[in-house]
């Protein structure tokens, strides 16, 4: 390409676009989110940064879009009236769970309300077994009268999900059939093709998710391609997927539980991709938004994928406490706290921040909005560590004393602390909690977080990143260019892409090769079926069969090689699992769950590097006092232009370096080098 490419991503507060050329990053934009039309502020903000660029809509070859539509969507309950269709006896399965008590001594226990209320889940007389034959027909009278109850009660959708349809279709197949039939008005999902792969709770959960939010993602895209067209944008905008892979818009409108996670992929995949640029194949990825921190690990070169995800968590570190959704997403932890969380003195008298955030309406206290409620980018301008008058490179005026008022009222006084302290208090919480969620998320998968450099981006991220680094014992924090809108960055480098799955339990000694391959070959017949529809010439397929010794709970991904069939697998799964676990497991046999496919395109070349962004002139902007409590408080700090700042400058703290969308703060101590990328590379 040698137009213009355009990410977008819209986050609880700020929603981000990034243009690049053939040379780099050549504008970048962030606006406030508008969650009454989420694509107005797209509309809007696109056509403000190609305007103060002087770059035209005409000149755009590809738009990557994406959203937390669907999750938040999730979390409000604002779906679609949705009925669930399942096996007569299974209906409850959806409320029953795992039966599995994430917190064993907690008497008070609360789980996520399941999306389809008892009346409206189905028993339908049906019945396959496990190996795929019919024990008991289904009955499609039954299907059929339902149906026309359900349209005129005014239910929107339907998900359908029999036992063991995985292995046969066959009857939820024709049951959508019987109620398209009757009811032609009905959304209907079937588990066989939202996820046909073992283990009915999740199937069930995550096939009501898809269609509960389709009929809202479908006419936000629609929404969203109307209005691209009418500013002058031609190409048909694709959706980032929560795996790191791009789709069109029938795609995502069609799986919209593909694109869950799809805002937090594209900083882990701009991460990967500046790292691998710089030589550096295993980091910590880290997000800090207005609303959430984002933690993500790469290893190898690419962000870890992971096809057990949970929304609206009841307690945000507890697996369990959510509702389940089985779709491949990035590798990641979550956290509830951003530049707009709200700080507070809890009932035991203790300073807690988030998880709620004020978000962009109101906002922060210092935003003048109408927010009352002191948070983390209040704490970080009493700090001195944001510029009042230069915030969004100076399209937002701060509110310093408001801010400082709230934080005195708010939490100052009922501490019995000054404003500073009070400040500093909200700011190194933070930090701690994001450094703990990162500890653990790495530990988990093998790594040791005191051995990597940490890769930070977002708007708040660079404000904190040395912070969360020294609480880790990290070496080096890397801000990369554009960092404050690096996720929609991230976008532009991802291929089109989709996955898919077929569930065939065995042990690895009773399969054969022509067995797997004839799976395979059926699913990357539909990968390349799917993207050559797309307008995907070259299609890459890659292998990956989940694995357990027989008898544990989960299984873990291997990647397949074709040749040596058995002992090849055999040996990447046992290889795999030391990786995870330093040891190998006890001696029984080897089994396998599921086979994978990923299906891509290939990988678009971007360069993220700040095109033409060197400014001639002094980089020093001037100084202003910052809080460092190791130097006893108010300390009188360089503030940088990052712009005029070139390869090889280095800045020793304690300094500020500020660009337009986010703000690296160097403290004392620490020291700041200049990559030949424009990164800023901060030494702990």
């Amino acid at each position: 390409m040698t137009g213009l490419r355009v990410g977008v991503d819209i986050g609880g507060t700020f929603t981000d676009l990034c243009v690049l050329d053939e040379t780099g990053v050549v504008a970048v934009g962030k606006v406030l989110t508008t969650h009454d039309e989420p694509a107005r502020a797209v509309e809007e903000g696109l056509k403000r940064t190609l305007a103060d660029a002087g770059l035209a809509a005409r000149d755009v070859e590809q738009f990557v879009h994406g959203t937390t539509l669907v999750t938040n969507a999730l979390i409000e309950r604002k779906g679609a009236r949705t009925a669930l269709l399942a096996t007569a006896g299974f209906r409850d399965g959806l409320e029953m769970r795992r039966e599995h008590r994430y917190e064993l001594y907690d008497l008070l226990i609360e789980l996520p309300a399941p999306l389809v209320p008892r009346h409206l889940r189905f028993d339908v007389p049906e019945r396959i077994l496990a190996d795929g034959t019919v024990h008991t027909g289904l009955d499609e009278g039954y299907v059929a009268r339902l149906g026309r109850e359900l349209d005129a009660r005014g239910i929107d959708a339907v998900a359908i999900c029999f036992l063991h349809a995985f292995t046969n279709p066959a009857h939820e197949r024709r049951a959508a059939e019987v109620l398209k039939e009757v009811a032609p008005r009905l959304r209907v999902a079937l588990s066989s093709e939202v996820v046909p792969e073992i283990r009915e709770f999740e199937r069930a959960s995550t096939t009501v998710a898809n269609v509960y939010v389709q009929d809202l993602t479908e006419r936000y895209l629609r929404d969203l391609e109307r209005r691209l067209h009418e500013a002058g944008v031609r190409p048909s905008p694709h959706i980032m997927l929560s795996n790191g892979g791009i789709a069109t818009v029938d795609t995502a409108a069609r799986y919209p539980i593909r694109i869950l996670e799809s805002g937090p992929a594209g900083g882990a995949l701009a991460a990967s991709a500046i790292g691998a640029a710089a030589g550096v194949e295993d980091l910590l990825a880290f997000d800090m938004g207005g609303t959430t921190a984002k933690l993500c690990m790469i290893s190898g070169g690419a962000p870890l994928v992971t096809h057990e995800f949970e929304v609206d968590r009841k307690y945000r570190l507890l697996p369990g406490s959510g509702l389940p959704v089985k779709v491949p997403v990035t590798d990641m932890i979550e956290i509830g706290v951003g530049g707009g969380s709200i700080a507070r003195i809890d009932t035991l008298g203790l300073l807690t921040v988030g998880p709620d955030s004020a978000g962009s309406e109101p906002g922060p206290v210092c935003y003048g909005r109408g927010g009352t409620e002191p948070t983390v980018t209040d704490a970080d301008l009493v700090l001195g560590y944001l510029d009042p008058g230069y915030f969004l490179g100076g399209g937002m005026t701060l509110d310093a004393e408001g801010a400082r008022e709230a934080i005195r009222s708010k939490i100052a006084e009922p501490l019995g602390v000054s404003v500073e302290e009070a400040a500093w208090g909200i700011h190194t919480s933070v930090n701690e909690d994001m450094a703990n969620a990162a500890r653990v998320h790495a530990v988990e998968r093998g790594k040791d977080p005191a051995k990597l450099p940490m890769f930070t981006f977002g708007g708040a991220g660079p404000v904190h990143g040395v912070g969360v680094a020294r609480a880790l014992g990290a070496p080096e924090v890397v801000a990369p260019p554009a960092a404050g809108v690096l996720s929609a960055a991230g976008f532009l480098t991802a291929p089109l892409a989709f996955d898919f799955v077929r569930s065939a339990r065995s042990a690895v000694l009773d399969l054969s090769w022509e067995q797997v391959d004839a799976l395979f070959a059926e699913m990357e017949a539909e990968g390349a079926e799917l993207l050559e529809k797309s307008g995907v010439d070259s299609v890459t397929h890659r292998r990956i069969a989940e694995m357990r010794y027989s008898g544990q709970g989960y299984e873990i991904r291997v990647p397949v090689e074709q040749g040596n069939w058995p002992e090849s697998l055999i040996g990447a799964f046992t290889e795999t699992y030391r990786t995870l676990y330093r040891r190998t497991g006890p001696d029984v046999a080897i089994e396998v769950l599921n086979w994978r496919v990923v299906s891509s395109g290939p990988a678009p070349e971007v360069t993220l590097k700040l095109a033409g962004a060197e400014v001639e002139g002094d980089a020093r902007k001037g100084s202003r006092p910052a809080y460092f409590p190791a130097e006893g408080g108010f300390v009188d700090t360089a503030v940088f232009d990052r712009y005029r700042l070139k390869p090889g400058d280095r800045v020793d703290g304690p300094a500020i370096v500020e660009e337009r969308e986010s703000t690296v703060v160097v403290p004392p101590g620490a020291r700041c080098v200049v990559g030949e990328d424009a990164s800023l590379a901060v030494t702990v």
